[in-house]
């Protein structure tokens, strides 16, 4: 755009300056408001200054005016980038600097908290708790690798993708020594898999079930039994103390019985916590023999 305010020409009437009075016939002239005067007089005493290098712009140079501001026509360039603006849109900020669309639009978008760079209209990013992040600046504390739009754990102003999570804060498992990372049990203080914590016999998961612990092996109920319990020299059964009827177990020699199994072989008096006598491999009350 160029001034409206006046006009330059070659004068071919006689006139002379309006301010230094020389003739203007068969001159280069300007007219503003009417007056005439020749080119010297005009940057002397009528250029507008440019509003960025602050110098008179005279009459032979393009102008560009805006909301009563003048630039020449190569000083009118983005404050950022310095970009010429001729003919391009802009928008006029503080300090009566002009930028382009392209770095308004950078100053004003959000900053990455990886790199401090802009995140404009079209970037991948990423967002958590009011800041954001470039996707490729979304980086694990431990092994620097891009999250991205990962699976994370934030720790205080960390965060950690899944496998330095793992391996920095979660609990061991007791049996593989591999990191729990969801679900897991208890036993003694110690955190398993619930697939680690399974009957050494069947292999069958025992967590939230009845099972026994014999030199550091675990047994269902029905393994237990079968393969770990002795069996009672009265019924015959397994001696699973704490998973059936009864509690306690008589030991004698290298025989065991349930409690409610030891008794007399003639009488059936219960001998638990009593006297007896064996007689020909026989368990007899202190009575009984005597009546043999």
């Amino acid at each position: 755009a160029g001034p409206g305010s006046y006009t330059v020409g070659t004068m071919s009437e006689r006139f002379d300056c309006h301010y230094c009075r020389d003739p203007l016939q068969g001159k280069k002239y300007v007219q503003k408001e009417g007056r005439h005067c020749c080119v010297k007089c005009f940057d002397k005493f009528c250029a507008n200054t440019c509003i960025e290098c602050k110098k008179p712009i005279g009459a032979d140079s393009k102008e560009l005016h805006f909301k009563n501001r003048y630039w020449h026509d190569n000083c009118f360039r983005c404050f950022k980038c310095y970009t010429s603006l001729v003919n391009e849109p802009f928008m006029l900020r503080e300090n009566n600097k002009v930028w382009c669309s392209n770095c308004t639009a950078a100053e004003d978008a959000p900053r990455c908290k990886g790199c401090f760079k802009p995140i404009i209209a079209g970037d991948q990013n990423v967002e958590y708790k009011k800041m954001v992040w470039h996707k490729d600046c979304f980086t694990c504390s431990q092994c620097k690798q891009v999250i991205g739009s990962g699976s994370f754990f934030p720790k205080g102003d960390d965060f950690y993708c899944v496998s330095c999570h793992e391996h920095k804060f979660a609990k061991t498992c007791a049996k593989c020594k591999n990191p729990i990372t969801s679900g897991g049990l208890t036993y003694q203080e110690q955190p398993w898999h619930s697939e680690c914590f399974i009957c050494s016999n069947c292999k069958k998961q025992l967590g939230g079930k009845r099972f026994t612990a014999v030199e550091d092996q675990f047994y269902c109920v029905e393994c237990y039994k079968e393969c770990v319990a002795k069996k009672c020299a009265g019924c015959k059964n397994p001696i699973t103390a704490g998973f059936g009827r009864g509690t306690s177990v008589v030991n004698y020699e290298d025989e065991s019985w349930h409690d409610y199994c030891f008794k007399c072989t003639k009488c059936a008096r219960g001998l638990a916590n009593k006297r007896f006598v064996c007689h020909n491999g026989k368990i007899y009350c202190a009575e009984c023999p005597k009546r043999l």
